[in-house]
């Protein structure tokens, strides 16, 4: 009796915690929660905050679709890397496997070409799509979900206006239990609020715009906020960083230290439009994308909304990166910095020429890296990122890196990065070439 008496009562409190875990992961506040309380959008009075801008208010609705899907990033998932735009085919790998994202374009085989108007708006609000499968949250439908109906088929419409691209997919490669759809309409009852944007009337109508580019459209949580357990935003933490393709997305709160709070509205807009603020450093990885195909198309009064919101959201301190950003290092390279040759020795031959030895930049300030968040972080994650792949392919001049990871080794790569963060972040990182291999496969 005493052991069935111990049993049930370990069961009891076992279910009482898992239930109170659920309870404070369900309790969550919501994107917006910390702006003030919010209305239904047709009891705002100030002006519309969705859409598209005054710019376009009278263009036609394909114009319209094309603004909003740039807005909302659609390209960069749905494009494999030197595919055809909108085709899918883009892998992405996750620790439980790899997902593959679907053509987009209207092909009635292989694209969507035969969705009705009330599939495509079940698929962007719900996480459902067209045959009724539950569709992963990688398709970020839980803030997608915010879009109005009119925006989601301004997008529809922009994409039937494209020219239909006849290209299937590789099946997704998840292990179990990740594999079984049917999980995912229980995470999506879970997470997914399936709500349309509601504007707060406290804050100012350029607030509210920035909101709904920033929380609906751009998605930015999506990457730059950490995850619960279930793999859901963790909005207790929000824009506090997260993860996306290999790479850290860092602190976008107003925090000071951490964060972007002792950056200009003038910075962060350079930034986001260009990809590039001075003294703040060059986007590059998804952030780089980010700015080529969604962000540098934005007109320049969704830009200043987008600051607006970003500099109101609250204050989270990033333990794990550095509350100071190391300045100029010396320009001779003589100067002792107890840092392995190794590494000074590909910089030397690889890296000086284009960011010199004060990390200053040679030729272009793009390639400073004195003041670069990714510098000053002693995981090095995106300097490896950055020596394996480079930038990529860029838009609007931005400088261009090429990519390392075909000519050095692990233990070169590690190397190398050690020196970088030694000599020209706060403290120097300790990679090893297991590290790295396992960042390279990421990519």
């Amino acid at each position: 009796m005493k052991t069935r008496s111990l049993i049930a009562t370990i069961v009891g409190l076992v279910a009482v915690a898992g239930l109170g875990f659920l309870g404070w992961i369900l309790s969550a506040p919501g994107p917006m929660s910390f702006g003030g309380k919010s209305v239904a959008l047709a009891e705002y009075r100030g002006p519309s905050p969705v859409g598209v801008p005054a710019e376009l208010a009278k263009a036609d609705l394909v114009t319209r679709g094309e603004y909003l899907i740039r807005a909302a990033d659609c390209a960069a998932c749905h494009t494999a890397k030197g595919g055809k735009e909108f085709a899918g085919g883009r892998a992405f790998k996750l620790p439980f496997g790899t997902i593959y994202a679907p053509n987009i374009t209207p092909d009635t085989e292989t694209g969507i070409g035969k969705w009705t108007d009330a599939e495509f708006l079940r698929a962007v609000h719900k996480g459902v799509g067209r045959a009724g499968e539950p569709l992963y949250p990688a398709f970020p439908y839980a803030t997608y979900t915010a879009l109005t109906d009119s925006d989601v088929l301004a997008i529809k419409a922009f994409l039937f206006a494209q020219k239909p691209v006849h290209q299937g997919k590789p099946d997704n490669t998840l292990m179990f239990p990740f594999n079984q759809r049917y999980l995912m309409t229980i995470w999506s009852l879970m997470f997914n609020p399936d709500k349309r944007f509601e504007p707060i009337p406290e804050q100012s109508p350029e607030w509210n715009r920035g909101a709904y580019l920033v929380e609906a459209a751009g998605h930015c949580g999506e990457c730059h906020s950490p995850r619960n357990l279930m793999q859901a935003i963790d909005n207790r933490h929000k824009f506090g960083g997260g993860q996306a393709e290999g790479w850290l997305s860092y602190n976008i709160t107003s925090d000071k230290r951490t964060g972007v709070g002792d950056w200009s509205a003038d910075d962060l807009a350079r930034y986001l439009s260009s990809g590039h603020a001075a003294g703040r450093g060059t986007a590059s990885g998804p952030m780089g994308e980010a700015v080529d195909v969604s962000l540098s198309h934005l007109v320049p009064s969704d830009l200043s909304a987008i600051v607006t919101y970003l500099r109101t959201v609250p204050p989270v301190h990033s333990d794990s990166l550095s509350d100071t950003l190391a300045g100029p290092a010396a320009s001779s390279p003589k100067v002792a910095d107890n840092l392995d040759p190794r590494g000074k020795h590909l910089f030397e031959g690889a890296c000086a020429s284009c960011h010199a030895w004060t990390g200053a930049g040679a030729l272009r300030d793009e390639a400073a890296l004195t003041g670069v968040r990714s510098v000053n972080d002693a995981t090095a994650t995106n300097v490896v990122q950055m020596v394996l792949a480079g930038t990529g392919p860029v838009a609007g001049g931005r400088a261009y890196m090429p990519g390392f990871g075909a000519a050095y080794s692990d233990q070169e790569v590690a190397d190398v990065a050690n020196y970088v963060t030694g000599r020209f972040g706060s403290a120097p990182s300790h990679l090893t070439a297991a590290m790295v291999a396992k960042m390279r496969a990421a990519n």
